[in-house]
């Protein structure tokens, strides 16, 4: 039996080549391509391979589908959350501006409170000014009158005798 190797110089050089069975080596190339479409048919591969290939094309469309679905929930929920931001950044600007007002107000009103209670204040100290003051003038005077009648009586009793004391009153009754 020859090699592989010098059947296949023989046919270089256009030599015969021995044949199996009386078929020659494109023949059996033929018969081989023959059984294996006539396989394919019979066991209806090309349905089972575009069946396959059906059956994956479906589940990508499904796949795709799922993800479209996916992707626009996930867009509504990024819309969603936008707006729940900007609403927030809203309210937060708004409470900034209600505890500025706030706060102004309170610092109005400390303002209002300190300069009422300094008139207050000094109300009060000049109340207790203008009662000293009083009290003062009159001590001076009680101090005066206390001087005025020791001394009204030191100079009647030095000056006035029981005559002029008689004479003065008949002035006084005859001027009633």
């Amino acid at each position: 039996m020859p090699d592989i190797l010098t059947i296949l110089a023989a046919a270089e050089d256009g030599k015969a080549v021995p044949a199996a069975f009386g078929v020659q080596d494109y023949q059996w190339v033929s018969l081989a391509m023959l059984v294996l479409i006539g396989v394919f048919v019979w066991k209806k591969v090309p349905g089972l391979i575009t069946g396959g290939l059906d059956s994956k094309i479906a589940e990508i469309k499904q796949q795709l589908d799922e993800a479209k679905t996916l992707r626009a929930e996930a867009e509504g929920l990024r819309n969603e959350y936008a707006a729940k931001i900007a609403s927030a950044e809203q309210d937060a600007e708004k409470m900034m501006e209600g505890a500025q007002r706030e706060a102004d107000a309170i610092l109005d009103k400390a303002k209002a409170d300190g300069e009422a209670m300094v008139r207050r204040r000094k109300k009060m100290a000049e109340d207790k000014i203008a009662a000293a003051e009083r009290d003062a003038v009159a001590g001076v005077k009680a101090k005066a009158v206390e001087a005025a009648t020791s001394a009204s009586r030191t100079l009647i009793a030095d000056r006035h005798s029981s005559d002029a004391d008689t004479q003065l009153a008949d002035q006084v009754i005859g001027s009633l």
